[in-house]
């Protein structure tokens, strides 16, 4: 019977990890060692802005002890969805990074970089030709939206990376690709049936989160060809038949069918088998192939941004807060159309945490009056120079506005930052989120090697 055995650092590359927890699954001769690098839970601005959501010194951290581990070991080190986002720009940050880790540690080693923007033209085409679907009830995407986006990254499946194995790359850097893939490459190659090889993937996708205590840490997963068995490397965790069946439902439309390029996961008839009070075996899982598909994820600039941050512990105001707020909003837009900014160039939102914050107008749980109050103002312009203007006359309003029964003799707010007014730059917001067909799962996935 095949056995593959992968590790997995961390949820996120950059999250952290205990260097121990490396050095003891390092010593069960993984075939392989990655981490994921991104997501789209962080938003849409780092796939607009080519920018990380993890900063550069954890990243390299992170990704130095794994070259370090794989070169040792002669195993492959898989990076997903590189820089947080897998656009060009995320792609290339990381290359560098790797590059600059290989001199400082004196390691040569051939290493491939998966591209995933695909190219517009053939979008648009392939719109033409019907192959594009929408997902989260978003309209069919048009050429418009293709040629306006900042950015698209096609979300690529294993084959890419399989490929990349096969041409002898020892460091793979991907840019967008689905979370499960680097793992289901590695595992399809030696042959695991694709249900397995899938399911593991969604385990070692988030490192540790399988096991308890929920911490950013390594995951051991070991398949064979009809189960596979997780547990965490570092002795203060364990995998529980809890622990792993609720990290199943992990960012999932359905709780047992899962939809990945090429097929349908059924995870209907998955058992759970603790092995040890460490570890738990997973069988039971099946896989359904379907016509090829990867989805698509993009952004278009939606205007600039700008927030101030205050609070109030005044109980006059507090009790009176909603008609406060409401005749400030009319006094902003007063105050903007003196200065010539019409309300149709832009859009102020106000948060108020401890009065409906975080739920807004879903929230269902009526709680007495609180004894303060933090507001967040956000202005959505477009341009940065109307958003800061905007800004400044809401947070001034805010702050000095009269209100019946006011006691204090000036400021209504405390703001605990100076400056006060911070600018947020370009807002980015998704505009694409739709499936394209392939007949070649590699065929939008260039591949680009280097001796490193």
């Amino acid at each position: 019977m095949n056995e593959i055995r992968m590790l997995s650092t961390s949820g996120i590359l950059g999250y952290g990890y205990a260097e121990e927890s490396l050095r003891i699954g390092m010593a069960r001769e993984p075939h392989a060692i990655g981490a994921d690098g991104g997501s789209t839970d962080p938003g849409p601005h780092y796939l607009g802005a080519g920018t990380s959501f993890c900063s550069r010194l954890s990243v390299k951290r992170d990704l130095k002890l794994m070259i370090l581990a794989a070169m040792a070991a002669k195993i492959p080190c898989i990076v997903g969805t590189a820089g947080g986002a897998g656009g060009e720009p995320h792609l290339q940050d990381t290359a560098a990074l790797v590059r600059e880790i290989a001199r400082e540690e004196k390691l040569n080693f051939r290493m491939a970089l998966i591209h995933a923007e695909p190219d517009r033209d053939m979008l648009v085409e392939a719109v033409g030709a019907g192959r594009v679907k929408a997902l989260a009830k978003l309209a069919p995407l048009d050429a418009a939206t293709i040629r306006r986006a900042e950015r698209i990254v096609a979300m690529m499946g294993p084959e890419p990376i399989a490929r990349a194995l096969d041409c002898g790359a020892q460091v793979i850097l991907c840019g967008r690709s689905s979370d499960p893939a680097q793992w289901a490459a590695v595992a399809l190659r030696a042959g695991i049936p694709p249900a397995v090889s899938w399911y593991a993937g969604k385990m070692l996708e988030c490192g540790a989160e399988p096991a308890v205590p929920k911490e950013p840490d390594c995951l051991l997963v070991t398949l064979r060809d009809d189960h596979l068995i997780c547990e965490p490397p570092n002795p203060i965790r364990r995998c529980t038949p809890l622990s792993v069946a609720n990290f199943a439902l992990h960012e999932n439309a359905s709780p047992i069918h899962h939809i990945e390029p090429g097929g349908l996961l059924d995870t209907s008839d998955v058992v759970f088998d603790p092995v040890s009070d460490r570890a738990v075996k997973v069988s039971g899982m099946r896989w359904t192939p379907k016509p090829y598909t990867v989805k698509l994820e993009g952004v278009e600039r939606s205007g600039y941004r700008a927030i101030t941050i205050c609070g109030t512990r005044d109980p006059v105001l507090i009790g009176q807060i909603d008609d406060y707020l409401e005749v400030h909003r009319e006094k902003v837009i007063a105050k903007a159309a003196a200065f010539g900014v019409v309300p149709s160039s832009y859009r102020m939102g106000l948060r108020v945490y401890g009065k409906d914050g975080v739920m807004a107008s879903w929230e269902r749980h009526n709680a007495p009056p609180p004894h303060e109050l933090a507001f967040i103002v956000e202005v959505l312009a477009d341009s940065q120079d109307i958003a800061n203007a905007v800004l400044a006359m809401a947070r001034t309003s805010l702050l000095h506005a009269d209100f019946p029964g006011r006691l204090c003799k000036e400021g209504n707010m405390a703001f605990p930052f100076s400056p006060s007014d911070i600018e947020l730059g370009p807002l980015y917001s998704f505009s694409v989120f739709h499936t394209l067909a392939l007949e070649d799962p590699c065929s939008i996935f260039p591949i680009e090697y280097e001796s490193v």
